[in-house]
């Protein structure tokens, strides 16, 4: 008899009994415990309704019942279950390792974050991926790296955990601990995303698209890799499909403000101001601070011939931020087109397609490469 019949038996046989002793708390918890272990996650919730209608919950039926509820995507209820457990003394890292992933996934990421402690991070090697992805979400870059390097040094083979800092070590702009973790995790998705975002940062478009291709396979809702394949497809002039990839992966990212400047470009590079303009006003709607939104706008402004409109967010772009490099475009636009603006279209169409360094390199290149910042 294979293990899920002999799973399916017991749970069967325990039930049998039940019918004949409905009030027998041991033999309740038993038959929970063989319902969950078939994955009849109904019937476990049921027979632990009636534990505890009987007599409150051991903590390992708690426990228990927390593991159901994560199991029904039930993350409220999970979290509440392995808070009670934890206020009542069972504090060990798998309890506070279930209460900070039930958080996390109930999007309350600083309570999460709060959940765990040194000692849960140190014992299990999940916790410390939760722990750096995280600090990562929430854009605390700085405690983010110091834990990873900490974290990866004690659990240094473990796939999950690699992935993750590789693709916190991108951010922060440490590449040496990319590529290393990012090679660490394997074919983990994250991780061949990171190598991707390195080939392209290495302007070798052709390998990086293969990597963010490998990604999608195993994971198509990564938003990371369309973005980053979005931009293979803008380096390559394919900006069409390089609009559809961005567009995917901004709308995955939400309120990633980078990846809706990089959409925007693509469709401007395509020939659709119009909606490149829309994407720069989302990510300028998600922070009016955003130098780059701003100044990409001032493109926009300047190319449809609205001159002082241009003037003033060129300014507000420069203040903003003095290294925007869509600012900068803007003002040398501004120049050069000395108040024309269909003479700065013109310019801004041949700047597209002329070298702009030894490299030869041309404008389009440099605005694809401002979506990968």
């Amino acid at each position: 008899m294979n293990q899920t019949a002999t799973a399916q038996s017991r749970h069967d046989r325990l039930a049998a009994l039940l019918a004949e002793d409905p009030d027998n708390v041991a033999l309740i918890a038993d038959a929970a415990e063989a319902a969950f272990a078939e994955e009849r996650f109904d019937a476990a919730e049921e027979l632990l309704d009636r534990h505890a209608r009987l007599q409150p919950l051991t903590p390992q039926a708690q426990h228990l019942a927390g593991l159901v509820a994560m199991r029904r995507l039930d993350w409220a209820r999970a979290a509440d279950l392995y808070a009670a457990l934890l206020a009542g003394g069972a504090d060990a890292p798998p309890v506070r390792f279930n209460l900070a992933w039930s958080l996390a996934m109930a999007k309350r990421f600083d309570e999460a974050l709060a959940a765990l402690d040194i000692a849960t991070s140190t014992a299990l090697p999940q916790a410390a991926q939760l722990e750096v992805q995280l600090l990562h979400q929430l854009g605390q870059f700085d405690r983010a790296g110091e834990r990873a390097r900490t974290l990866i040094a004690l659990h240094p083979e473990h796939r999950g955990l690699n992935a993750i800092v590789s693709t916190l070590a991108v951010d922060i702009e440490d590449t040496d601990l990319a590529a290393r973790t990012a090679r660490m995790a394997g074919d983990h998705p994250d991780a061949l995303t990171t190598l991707g975002t390195l080939a392209l940062g290495e302007d070798d478009p052709a390998a990086a698209a293969e990597l963010f291709e490998a990604a999608l396979a195993r994971a198509p809702g990564a938003p990371r890799a369309w973005i980053g394949l979005g931009l293979t497809r803008m380096l390559g002039g394919d900006q069409g499909e390089a609009a559809r990839d961005l567009d995917k992966g901004a709308e995955m990212f939400g309120t990633h403000l980078g990846s809706w400047i990089a959409a925007g470009w693509a469709h401007v590079l395509a020939g659709d101001r119009a909606a490149g303009r829309v994407r720069f006003e989302k990510a300028l709607a998600l922070d009016d601070n955003f130098g780059e939104a701003q100044g990409s706008i001032a493109v926009i402004e300047l190319l449809e011939g609205h001159i002082e409109e241009a003037r003033r967010r060129t300014a507000i772009a420069q203040r903003l931020d003095r290294e925007s490099f869509s600012a900068a475009l803007a003002s040398m636009l501004l120049a050069a087109g000395d108040g024309n603006s269909e003479r700065a279209a013109k310019i801004f169409e041949t700047a597209l397609h002329t070298p702009i360094g030894d490299d030869g390199k041309t404008l389009a290149h440099a605005l694809a490469k401002l979506g990968a910042r």
